[in-house]
C-alpha cells in the first residue's frame, strides 16, 4: 500500500472557503489513485487554512505528474466557489512536491494541476505532460484574446468589463470596495462644498487651497506654496511625475533662436550660452510631437495647445532653472521668446503653457501608454503563451497582478465620455494621435533606463533622484532576472529551443509594438543575454517605472496651476499684456479643477492589498535555488530602501517614489 500525504491550502481572500465536497486524484507515470474525498472532522476548507489528508493507492504511482481536483455540492447548499491556493503532496519516497493552483474552482469542473520543477516545453518527457501543456495553452489562447483600442496603438485585452476577466486575476474584494469608497468620499467632499459642478471662474489662486480639507500631503502643500519659483519649476522636470522629456542640449534647435544677449543675465558671470552648452549645463524640453494636434472645442472655439520649447540652465548652485521659453514651434513676432526678466505674469503664463503640454503628454504617453498599455501587453502575452509550469510564467505572473482589470477601469476613467483626459485640452482624437506619434517614435532604448539616461545626456546632472534610484533599481532587478534566467537557460541553445518563449516575444512584438521593426524591440530571442535584458525591462516597467510616474500624481498635480491638463485662453503673443486676471481666466474653472484633483487622488491612492516589489506571497517556484534568489533580491531591495530613506531625511522635498517599499510588484492602479 502506497500512502501519499496531501496538504491543501485555501486562499486568504474574502469568501475563499467552501462547504462543498472536494475530491482529488493523483496521477503518476505508473497509474492513478482512486478519486478520494478530502474530509476531516469539522469544516475543511476555510479561509487561509491548510488541511492535511491521506490518499492511498494499492501500488506506487511512480513519478507524480498531475493532481486532479474536483468540487461536488454538499447536500442542497447553493454554489460557493472555492479558491485553492496550493496543494503539497509528500510521496511514499518522501519527495515533497508543490502543485500551485491559485484559482477558483466551481462545481462540475475539474482542475488538473502540474507540480514540481519549472519546465520548458522541450523538457517534458511524458505524453500526459505534453498533452496537459497543449490543452492549457489552447484554453488560455481562447480565453485571453487581443483587442484593438485604436489603430496604430498597442493592442489591449479583448475583455469589455472587469467582471469578464477570470476571477483569479481580478481585483480582490477589498481593493474593489476601497476604490469605490475613495471615489465616493472625494465626490462627497466636493459636493459638500458645492464645487463639483460649478462653472464659475476662480476668484483668486488661494481659493484653490480650500478644495480638499482632508486629502492633502506634505508635498502637495509644498507645491501650492512654491509652484511659481523657477528653481522648483526646474526641479520637477527631474523629480516629479514626468522625468521623461528633458535632455541635454548641445546645439540649439534651428527653430529656437535664443541669443546670447537674451540669456546672459541668467548665466554665471563671464560665461556664455555656448560655453555652458559645452560644459553640459544646458538642457531642453521640446514638445514638437504635439504640434498640430486637433484640440477639443470649448465655448465654440478650439482650445489652445502650445507645442513649445523650454531651455534650462543648471546654475553654479546646482539648481535647474528655466531661462527661455518659446510657446510654438515656428518663431515669429507673434511667438516671442519669453524670459525670466519679462513681466511676472507673462513669464508665469509661459511656464504654465509648457506644463500644460508636458502634463498631457505625461498622462497619455509616458504614464498610460508606456506603463499601463505596455504592462497589459506583457501580461496578456504571458497568459497566452506560457503555461503555469514554465519558469518565466512563474517569474512574470507576480508582475502582471491586477493589470488587465485596472486598465479596463482606467480606460473608462481617462477616456470615457466624462473621462479626465477627454476633459483636457485634447479629446479622444487628439489624444490617440499623440499616442500614435509617440509609439511610432518609441524605441527599445527608451524603455531601458540606463540607455535612456545616457541617450538624453543626463548622467551627471545633479539632484536627479529619479535617475539615481532608478538605475540602482534597474541593476538590482537585472541581477535577480539574470540569476533566474541563467538557472533555467544555461545556454543560448535552450533559448532557441523554447518555442513558448519565442511565441511570447513574437506576440509582444506584433501586438504591443504593432510589428514596428524600427523600434528595436526583438521579434525573437537568440541569446540568454537578450532574454535577461528584455525581462528586466518588463519587470522594471510594470513596477518601478509605473511607480515613478503614478505615485506622485496627487503630490504634484492636485495643485492645478502647477500641472494644468486644460488651459482655456490662448498663450500670450505680446509681452506686457497679461495680469493675474488673465491667468485666472486661462486656468480651468472651479468644476473642471476639482474633477482633475479628485481623479488624481483616486489614481495615486495606496490601497490595503498592495504587494510591494520583490514580495511573492503566492508560492510558485518549488526548487530551492530560485527561492534563495528571491531572498537575495529582497535583501538588496531592503538595503536600497534604507539608503533612500536616509537620503530623503536631508531633503526639503523628499523623493520616495522609487523606494522599494512604495513600489508595487505590478501595475495595479
Amino acid at each position: 500500500m502506497a500512502v501519499y500525504k496531501v496538504e491543501v491550502t485555501t486562499g486568504d481572500m474574502v469568501h475563499a472557503g467552501t462547504f462543498d465536497s472536494i475530491f482529488i486524484t493523483l496521477i503518476g507515470t505508473e497509474g492513478e489513485s482512486k478519486r478520494t474525498e478530502l474530509d476531516n472532522f469539522g469544516i475543511d476548507f476555510t479561509v487561509g487554512k491548510t488541511g492535511s489528508y491521506t490518499v492511498k493507492s494499492t501500488l506506487s504511482l511512480g513519478k507524480l505528474l498531475l493532481v486532479k481536483v474536483e468540487k461536488d455540492p454538499y447536500f442542497l447548499l447553493p454554489e460557493n466557489e472555492w479558491f485553492c491556493s496550493k496543494i503539497v503532496v509528500t510521496t511514499p519516497e518522501e519527495d515533497v512536491i508543490l502543485f500551485p493552483c491559485h484559482r477558483w474552482v466551481t462545481r462540475g469542473e475539474y482542475v488538473e494541476l502540474r507540480g514540481g520543477r519549472a519546465m520548458k516545453c522541450f523538457e517534458d518527457d511524458h505524453s500526459l505532460l505534453v498533452d496537459h501543456r497543449k490543452k492549457e495553452l489552447a484554453l488560455h489562447n481562447s480565453l485571453y484574446q487581443w483587442g484593438i483600442f485604436a489603430e496604430g496603438l498597442p493592442n489591449i485585452s479583448d475583455f469589455k468589463d472587469g467582471f469578464d476577466i477570470p476571477a483569479e486575476i481580478r481585483f480582490s474584494m477589498s481593493k474593489t470596495i476601497e476604490i469605490l469608497y475613495t471615489k465616493r468620499m472625494a465626490v462627497a467632499e466636493l459636493k459638500l462644498k458645492a464645487l463639483q459642478y460649478s462653472t464659475e471662474q476662480w476668484e483668486d489662486i488661494e481659493a484653490m487651497k480650500k478644495v480638499f480639507w482632508f486629502t492633502r500631503t506634505p508635498i502637495s502643500d509644498y507645491v501650492s506654496e512654491h509652484w511659481m519659483e523657477d528653481d522648483f519649476y526646474g526641479f520637477q522636470f527631474l523629480n516629479a511625475t514626468n522625468p521623461n522629456v528633458i535632455q541635454r542640449c548641445l546645439v540649439l534647435p534651428s527653430n529656437f533662436p535664443v541669443t546670447e544677449e537674451m540669456v546672459k543675465p541668467f548665466l554665471e558671470d563671464g560665461s556664455s550660452l555656448q560655453m555652458e552648452m559645452e560644459k553640459g549645463n544646458i538642457f531642453l524640453c521640446d514638445y514638437k510631437r504635439m504640434d498640430g494636434l486637433p484640440t477639443r472645442e470649448y465655448d465654440g472655439e478650439p482650445l489652445p495647445l502650445a507645442a513649445g520649447l523650454c531651455l534650462f540652465y543648471n546654475n553654479p548652485d546646482n539648481k535647474l532653472i528655466p531661462i527661455a521659453i518659446q510657446l510654438n514651434q515656428q518663431p515669429s513676432e507673434q511667438n516671442p521668446i519669453f524670459l525670466p526678466t519679462d513681466p511676472e505674469n507673462d513669464w508665469l503664463l509661459a511656464k504654465m503653457f509648457v506644463k500644460n503640454a508636458d502634463t498631457i503628454q505625461y498622462q497619455a504617453v509616458y504614464h498610460l501608454m508606456n506603463t499601463h498599455f505596455l504592462a497589459e501587453g506583457f501580461a496578456l502575452a504571458t497568459l497566452r503563451n506560457l503555461p503555469a509550469i514554465h519558469p518565466l510564467y512563474k517569474l512574470l505572473m507576480p508582475h502582471c497582478r491586477y493589470t488587465l482589470q485596472i486598465n479596463i477601469t482606467g480606460r473608462v476613467i481617462l477616456f470615457g465620455p466624462s473621462g479626465v483626459l477627454n476633459a483636457s485640452t485634447l479629446e479622444a482624437e487628439g489624444l490617440t494621435e499623440l499616442m500614435r506619434r509617440a509609439l511610432s517614435e518609441t524605441t527599445y532604448r527608451d524603455l531601458c533606463l540606463p540607455e535612456s539616461i545616457a541617450a538624453r545626456g543626463l548622467e551627471w546632472i545633479p539632484n536627479f533622484y529619479y535617475r539615481d534610484d532608478g538605475l540602482k533599481l534597474w541593476t538590482i532587478i537585472n541581477s535577480f532576472v539574470k540569476a533566474i534566467v541563467e538557472y533555467y537557460y544555461p545556454s543560448d541553445c535552450e533559448v532557441h529551443s523554447d518555442c513558448e518563449l519565442q511565441a511570447w516575444i513574437n506576440d509582444i512584438f506584433n501586438h504591443t509594438f504593432i510589428g514596428n521593426s524600427n523600434s528595436g524591440i526583438p521579434e525573437c530571442f537568440d541569446t540568454v543575454e537578450e532574454v535577461i535584458k528584455f525581462i528586466t525591462m518588463v519587470i522594471f516597467t510594470a513596477s518601478a517605472q509605473h511607480a515613478a510616474l503614478n505615485n506622485g500624481q496627487f503630490d504634484y498635480n492636485s495643485w492645478m496651476p502647477n500641472n494644468p491638463l486644460l488651459l482655456r485662453k490662448p498663450p500670450p503673443t505680446t509681452k506686457g499684456q497679461s495680469s493675474m486676471k488673465t491667468i485666472l481666466e486661462t486656468l480651468p474653472n472651479v468644476g473642471e479643477t476639482v474633477d482633475f484633483m479628485a481623479t488624481g487622488w483616486l489614481l495615486s491612492k495606496k490601497y490595503s492589498d498592495v504587494v510591494p516589489l520583490g514580495t511573492y506571497p503566492v508560492e510558485r517556484f518549488d526548487e530551492p535555488a530560485p527561492k534563495q534568489m528571491i531572498k537575495e533580491f529582497q535583501a538588496e531591495l531592503s538595503y536600497l530602501s534604507e539608503a533612500i530613506t536616509e537620503r530623503n531625511s536631508e531633503l526639503a522635498v523628499p523623493y520616495n517614489y522609487l523606494n522599494p517599499t512604495e513600489i508595487e510588484n505590478s501595475t495595479t492602479i
